[in-house]
């Protein structure tokens, strides 16, 4: 019997910035790009409740990429991650969020728990001497960080690097300038960048800032030089868990309008037990035979027309529903569900009428931030960023708070529960309750009559 190392030692970095808008994004896919392309083994992952970052990465990567967040996926998960990709990896990159201390917890939080050396990234376009400033900020605001070194980006010529390099109090510190360049911004919309799934040309994009790295020292970092960031990764203890989801199928709903799918939720799905099977409600005509749906996040108002007009689809749904099955549907997946969607254009549009009321597009954000969900002790984490509003008659059977603990209509997102269809605002990470996600998913969130407990 063979038992796991003690640690695992893996070069790897932390990617991060003073705010966002930075480049984060990119640097990260390119650097992710460039070193798959060199034939090492890259893993990424993103700090944070991100979907769509990730799309990128795993194309540039090649490898799926998980979220990591001290709160939402919690302290161990994290380590159990970090060690299992470095077992597997010759690189691993991790994507901050926001700015580097910006958060609750931050990405400094996490890369002062795991030891994490971190890149800055910063857009330089309007700055020469300020430059230095910043990056010793960065390095000397909290004792204990490990810095990798600051990359200039947007810089305007080769005299404006030149500045940039001049005003850093530590040259070491230096790994490069990217200059101001259109085609190394990636596409973005209302919550946030484009899926690389929808871009024809989307690995051209990637190759092309990856080919921008390789003029810098950052880029032309090898095998040996990647040394200099090891990180040594403990072991984390192994999970036994239950299959209670055996012998089920849970089907998930995976196109263009619902996409926002963590990785990490399919893998708990199916370490329940599960298959998981997947269907398009843009395209497809049925669900494919299955015990359970999941209705995941996305943009169902950019396809609501097309969502409108698969009546077979709809009617399909409404068979599942009528035979008890379970739905749990999330944000996007929720809106579609109501009678009506009206877009931000204020144009209605018939839905699939399984919950009462209609849900409408707003031009400001309507929810945003961490969340859990709390039902019979126990406690389901993820998060809410949504620009719509719902109205329904239905009470809601629970709330979301937040981390703090405190419910209020404010701050929480309403959990609605109509025969075995439940549904809310709030994007669930699955693996901090199992247990919760098993009932979504094999009897719903209905209360449990004495007539099913005998």
């Amino acid at each position: 019997m063979t038992h796991p190392a003690a640690s695992v030692s893996c070069p790897a970095i932390l990617v991060a910035a003073p705010a966002s808008g930075q480049g984060k994004t990119t640097v990260t896919a390119a650097l992710a790009r460039l070193h798959a392309r060199q034939g090492r083994r890259v893993r990424v992952f993103k700090c944070g409740p991100d979907f769509l970052d990730p799309f990128w990465h795993t194309l540039a990567s090649g490898a799926p990429v998980h979220q990591l967040d001290l709160w939402m996926t919690g302290e161990a998960d994290c380590r159990a991650r970090l060690y299992a990709a470095a077992q597997e990896a010759d690189l691993i990159i991790v994507e901050g969020v926001m700015g580097l201390f910006d958060g609750e917890p931050s990405a400094a939080d996490l890369a002062q728990r795991f030891g994490l050396p971190i890149l800055a990234v910063v857009d330089a376009s309007s700055m020469a001497g300020t430059f230095g400033a910043l990056a010793y900020g960065l390095q000397h605001y909290r004792a204990g960080l490990r810095m990798a070194g600051v990359l200039a980006n947007r810089v305007a010529s080769e005299r404006h690097a030149g500045m940039l390099q001049t005003s850093l109090k530590e040259p070491d510190q230096w790994l490069g300038a990217l200059m101001r360049n259109p085609a190394l911004t990636l596409p973005e919309r209302h919550l946030g960048l484009v899926a690389a799934t929808e871009l024809s040309d989307a690995m051209e994009r990637l190759d092309a800032a990856a080919d921008a790295l390789l003029d810098t020292p950052l880029g032309r970092m090898g095998t040996a030089e990647l040394q200099r960031w090891a990180v040594s990764f403990p072991a984390a203890d192994a999970v036994l868990r239950s299959q209670p989801l055996l012998g089920k199928t849970v089907a998930v709903a995976q196109d263009a309008a619902f996409c926002f799918i963590y990785a990490a939720n399919i893998e708990c799905l199916q370490a329940l037990g599960a298959t998981v099977t997947y269907f398009s409600p843009l395209a497809d005509r049925a669900l494919p035979p299955c015990d359970a749906v999941w209705l995941p996040g996305g943009y169902p108002e950019l396809h609501a027309q097309r969502l409108s007009a698969n009546h077979a689809l709809r009617d399909s749904l409404r068979a599942h529903v009528a035979q008890n099955k379970p739905v749990w549907a999330e944000c996007g997946g929720m809106m579609v569900l109501f009678d009506e969607l009206v877009d931000k254009e204020g144009q209605g549009h018939a839905m699939w009428g399984l919950l009462p009321g209609k849900v409408t597009m707003q031009k400001r954000l309507a929810g945003l931030g961490s969340q859990q969900l709390l039902i019979d002790g126990e406690q389901l984490r993820g998060h809410t960023f949504h620009y719509s509003t719902s109205d329904t008659p239905l009470p809601p059977l629970a709330r979301t708070s937040r981390p703090e603990g405190n419910a209020t209509a404010q701050d929480g997102e309403a959990v609605y529960v109509q025969g075995p269809v439940g549904a809310s605002y709030f994007h669930a990470w699955f693996p901090s309750s199992p247990a919760l996600v098993a009932r979504l998913f094999s009897q719903g969130l209905q209360p449990v009559t004495q007539a099913q407990i005998a």
